[in-house]
């Protein structure tokens, strides 16, 4: 089984051509990573047919390695570098903190305005509000829609910030890829893999909570379709997974999966401390671990008044909240030379 073709330091330009001639003859598709001393071609597909040999005797080529993880595209052997995605002006990855903030959902034109310009004042980066939001209770506030996202066009419009806002279904897709920067993946739509083929074909950024019962490897299996359609912009988001414990916490943040992911994956990995503690007490210690776990970047939840949110109100930061908690992440970033 063949899944990377790593070119000799010495190997042409017609060397490297004749062996993704091959591949592609072959019927796979190729990931081509260029480093300064080599060439790395990926094979993507259903390698398990193909022989080693195939490749390794070929004009240039260094080292054929096969990969035996489920998870490929995703995987550090396939691509060694950290992947840096750009949007809007944001950077993220490739040594920057960023972090996402604003209110569970979008409750108000006067709500969202507010908060964003809030947001971008105390250096926060991306601008999160749920137009659409899945609930336990089919009683509960489930967004303003597509009024939502139009709101959420203003205030990019008016602060600059980039957008993120979750996508339910394959329907909803291509009209909220028209305004959001970011389109982000719930963690209750983890499994649906229709829809993360659909954001997958798009060229937006996603960003893909892991699913409250999922292993780390099911979550690197899921970031997998939506690489698979050929979007190479995907985050991973870890917030919080169930245990037995719910009495003081609203879920438990595993932020060993922070450390885990970081060596099994290129891709940037965030952390949602609202979701995964429930509590807004909680949410800058364990910002703070998990910006030293290795995080690339937190998502916080802010709202101009949590005691009227609409939804998550008891784990929302106010803005004076948030403007200290910048404060206090600032020394941890600087230790773990991230910019913020």
């Amino acid at each position: 089984m063949a899944d990377i073709v790593i070119m000799s330091s010495s190997a042409t330009q017609k060397q490297t051509g004749a062996v993704i001639k091959k591949i592609k003859k072959m019927g796979f598709d190729i990931n081509l990573s260029k480093g300064a001393e080599k060439t790395i071609i990926g094979i993507i597909g259903d390698t398990r047919g193909i022989s080693d040999e195939v490749f390794r005797i070929m004009p240039g080529v260094g080292q054929v390695i096969s990969i035996l993880k489920s998870y490929k595209l995703g995987s550090r052997e396939f691509h060694p570098q950290d992947t840096v995605i750009k949007t809007r002006g944001v950077e993220i990855g490739g040594g920057n903190l960023t972090v996402i903030a604003g209110p569970c959902s979008v409750e108000s034109r006067k709500q969202l305005l507010k908060t964003a310009e809030f947001i971008k004042k105390s250096g926060g980066k991306v601008l999160r509000g749920g137009a659409f939001k899945p609930r336990t209770s089919p009683y509960s506030f489930s967004g303003l829609g597509f009024e939502g996202l139009q709101i959420l066009r203003e205030a990019k419009e008016k602060t600059g910030l980039a957008v993120i806002t979750e996508v339910l279904s394959t329907e909803d897709v291509d009209g909220t890829a028209e305004i959001a920067d970011i389109l982000q993946i719930g963690a209750r739509n983890m499994f649906n893999y229709r829809l993360l083929q659909k954001v997958g074909g798009s060229k937006k950024p996603v960003l893909l909570k892991r699913a409250f019962s999922a292993t780390i490897a099911e979550f690197l299996n899921c970031a997998e379709y939506i690489l698979k359609e050929g979007n190479k912009n995907v985050i991973l988001c870890e917030r919080g997974i169930r245990s037995f414990d719910s009495e003081f916490t609203r879920n438990t943040l595993d932020l060993s999966a922070v450390a885990v992911l970081k060596k099994e994956s290129h891709l940037p990995v965030f952390v949602d401390p609202s979701h995964g503690t429930g509590r807004r007490d909680l949410v800058t210690p364990m910002s703070k671990a998990a910006v030293a776990a290795g995080a690339d970047g937190l998502m916080i939840e802010v709202h101009p008044r949590p005691a009227e949110a609409l939804s998550d109100g008891f784990q929302s930061l106010t803005p004076e909240m948030f403007a200290q908690f910048m404060d206090e992440i600032k020394p941890i970033a600087r230790v773990m030379h991230k910019k913020l």
